[in-house]
């Protein structure tokens, strides 16, 4: 990761305007606006609501939700957060 948290082909993307298609990268999202890249995202809008994460992931706040809760919840459990 470089500056800003944005990785070289990220700031590629977005100096030159277009969305990536590197489909297996772990950073892809099926979301144009956004280049098709979370760390884009990230980097234009800062933190985001649930609803606005789950259109990015195509899935519902609810399950956004979710997710959220069960990921605290591993935290919590393996002192990675308190």
């Amino acid at each position: 990761m470089k500056k800003g948290g944005l990785r070289g082909c990220s700031r590629k993307c977005m100096e030159k305007k277009v969305t990536c298609a590197e489909r297996e990268c772990k950073f892809y999202i099926e979301h144009p606006e956004d280049y098709n890249c979370c760390l884009v995202a990230i980097y234009e809008h800062g933190p985001m609501t649930l609803r606005q994460i789950g259109e990015r992931l195509g899935i519902s706040f609810a399950r956004v939700k979710q997710i959220e809760t069960i990921a605290l919840r591993k935290m919590k459990a393996n002192s990675l957060f308190s």
